[in-house]
């Protein structure tokens, strides 16, 4: 595919075209503007790292049925029904960084890379243009413009971007919840506890640089808390939250979400389900006490997903996590954390920490 190389200075006018209603079909032999970044299933722009509003135009002649996708296997806009001749607008935001998945793994292409997907995709146009960072998500009176609320991810494998099937992360699965105006930058990364996602440099210390005022920042750690004390869990969990507030972000504390274990009564295990480690530190229980101490926010995502595996019982659960795949009852399936994401997007409407107008739902 052609490529086109964007120098800094022009960047407010990166794709920036007006959309074109026309057929898809139409596209491939005359490009509108942005389209001629992009083949029938992808579309690569040159873009430095930063934070970028999409704006796609979906559907053609025929009916369709359109997803897109981006970066390190991010889900940013759900599957899409189109009628024939009836294409629909649809926008959203996407993070750009130089590593584009996990922070300490591959550094990935650069610039944005989308992925068109669905039962019967029709991409019939589309517009990158950089997003107004800063605030809740209110407009600028001067100019209309909507200011970009950040939410960045604090996590494990079980919130990160992972890179390849059938893995995923719900962090992975988040984007596709929020509408333009929302950006989930997602800096969760494999086999981190609190003590060593505040240790190295390329995890907390290089966040805290990127947090501006009021960006909310979720914070998922335990899973590999399994050696850590009580005291020190609760201590790093402390110092997360104030080096959040330091950069004038708003920390939100999320208990883990659960292992697929169940006792003979078809109750989650007490222990190693609900992330009691072996030294006897229930870690969803002191997440929830630091965040009512410090007055944070809490999505009790342990009691959530807890409800819901119990619900479906020993096979119906299996869907979520990849035990059919890997014999893996820690990891979620594609299906798995979207579902979880669905949940976080749910727990965040109802603490009012993003506008309901930004959010997808249903």
């Amino acid at each position: 595919m052609r490529r086109l190389t964007i120098a800094v200075p022009l960047l407010a006018v990166t794709a920036a075209g007006a959309l074109s209603a026309g057929p898809a079909q139409a596209h491939a032999r005359r490009p509108g503007p942005g389209m001629e970044n992009c083949t029938a299933t992808a579309c690569h722009f040159d873009v430095p790292p930063g934070t970028y509003d999409v704006t796609v135009l979906l559907g053609g002649g025929t009916a369709a049925s359109t997803s897109i996708s981006g970066e390190t296997r991010r889900s940013l806009l759900p599957e899409t029904a189109t009628g024939a001749g009836r294409p629909v607008t649809r926008s959203f935001t996407v993070d750009v960084r130089t590593l584009e998945g996990e922070p300490t793994g591959p550094e990935g292409a650069p610039g944005l890379d989308l992925v068109v997907g669905g039962s019967a995709p029709a991409l019939a146009g589309v517009r990158v243009t950089p997003a107004l960072l800063g605030g809740r998500g209110t407009a600028r009176p001067e100019d209309g413009r909507t200011r970009t609320r950040q939410i960045f991810l604090i996590g494990d494998s079980t919130v990160c971007d992972q890179p390849a099937d059938p893995y995923s992360g719900w962090g992975q699965q988040l984007p596709q919840y929020f509408r333009k105006g929302v950006s989930v930058a997602n800096h969760a990364d494999s086999g981190e506890s609190t003590v060593t996602y505040l240790a190295d440099p390329a995890l907390f210390p290089a966040v805290r640089t990127l947090i501006r005022e009021h960006d909310l920042v979720l914070v998922q750690l335990a899973h590999n808390d399994k050696t850590t004390d009580g005291a020190t869990y609760r201590a790093n969990l402390e110092t997360l939250v104030a080096g959040v507030r330091a950069q004038g972000g708003e920390p939100v504390l999320v208990t883990p979400v659960v292992r697929r274990w169940f006792n003979a009564d078809g109750t989650l295990d007490n222990g190693t389900a609900l992330l009691v480690n072996g030294l006897g530190v229930d870690h969803p229980a002191v997440v929830r006490s630091v965040a009512a101490a410090e007055g944070v926010p809490l999505v009790d995502l342990t009691a959530r997903t807890k409800a819901l595996v119990e619900s479906l019982g020993v096979e119906g659960s299996k869907a979520l996590y990849l035990y059919d795949e890997k014999r893996d009852n820690t990891h979620t399936s594609v299906h798995g954390a979207t579902v979880y994401a669905a949940l976080v997007r749910d727990e965040l409407l109802a603490l009012g920490l993003v506008p309901r107008a930004l959010v997808r739902v249903g």
